[in-house]
């Protein structure tokens, strides 16, 4: 029986590679059971309880959930109901096992969430077939849901990608006692740049950027997202303000390197970008909309200041900052 084969933060979004299964009952024997029939095609962990599966979920997201109805201090029902009030858990499959065939029980178990029943004894064929269903079904669903987190110009995340990835990223590390930044990021002067070359051109400017971009942003956890208009922004965990100057003046000048002509610029002759960083330990009360805002007053301030440049700022929760830094690329 497997336990974790690989380690991963979310299964939940992911595309491709092999599914995982989480089964949830309170008798070793019927896990085994479950587990020969799927350890070929899957990865399969289990939990033995309610209050593990939700543990289990701390720290890893199933594609699909097999639930036992019958569990003792808290029910399959139970459970169920629980992952679907919860917006992370909320698309999660469910499929019910259970020894009762009782049509009001099935209902039951529908209405609290599930997508499918299985009935003991199991038969292997038929298990599978409804297993594979719902994978199926969920994937399309993933790839739909991640259709409607990407720019559609630029193919990078897009505002409500980050909105998200921002307020997760801010409650981790409050919990966890770690750095969070932000950088802000505008095409210097790019009205300007769609007067002279028209929009067809800004669109195209637009995608080179971000692709220069996001080639930089090399971790995993890093995001880029266009934020609007020609407006990028990045969230970066475990960044404090150096890491984030650093990687924003490297961002700077590769936008500076792509030498895009723009001679309508005040700050160079090629395409360049304004960049505005802030970072700081997050806290459980504090807000990850003053971050934000922070960086788009440092952003203001590299504007401000010539454009073609960055500046930070280290910010406090508890609404102390430190001294900007005009941390120039030019």
């Amino acid at each position: 029986m497997i336990i974790d084969r690989e380690p991963e933060q979310s299964a939940h979004a992911r595309m491709g590679g092999r599914p995982l299964l989480l089964i949830v009952d309170d008798q070793p024997s019927n896990i085994q059971v479950l587990f020969s029939i799927f350890k070929d095609d899957y990865d399969v962990c289990m939990a033995l309880s309610g209050e593990a599966t939700f543990t289990f979920l701390e720290q890893r997201l199933p594609d699909l959930i097999l639930l036992d109805v019958v569990m003792p201090e808290v029910s399959g029902f139970d459970v169920c109901r629980r992952l679907k009030g919860s917006e992370r858990t909320a698309d999660i499959p469910v499929i019910f096992v259970t020894a009762n065939s009782d049509p009001e029980e099935e209902a039951r178990g529908l209405v609290a969430g599930a997508v499918d029943f299985i009935v003991k004894p199991f038969h292997a064929t038929v298990v599978k077939a409804r297993v594979n269903t719902q994978l199926t079904v969920k994937r399309q669903a993933d790839q739909l849901r991640a259709m409607a987190m990407v720019d559609g110009l630029t193919g990078v995340a897009n505002r409500r990608r980050f909105d998200a990835v921002l307020e997760i990223e801010w409650r981790r590390a409050a919990r966890e006692g770690g750095e969070l930044a932000v950088i802000m990021i505008d095409v210097d002067f790019f009205k300007r740049y769609n007067d002279r070359f028209g929009h067809l051109e800004g669109d195209n400017c637009l995608r080179q950027v971000a692709g220069a971009l996001q080639q930089r942003l090399t971790r995993s956890p890093d995001l880029l997202a266009r934020y609007g208009g020609e407006e990028f922004v990045c969230v970066l965990p475990a960044t404090g303000l150096n890491g984030a100057l650093i990687l924003s003046n490297e961002l700077e000048q590769r936008v500076r390197a792509l030498g895009l002509p723009h001679p309508d610029s005040e700050a160079a002759a090629v395409v360049t970008v304004s960049i505005g960083a802030a970072a700081g330990r997050p806290s459980e009360g504090g807000s990850a909309a003053a971050l934000l805002a922070n960086a788009d007053t440092q952003l203001y301030c590299a504007k401000q200041n010539g454009r073609a440049r960055v500046c930070g700022q280290n910010f406090s929760a508890q609404g102390q900052h430190g001294d900007p830094v005009d941390a120039a690329a030019n």
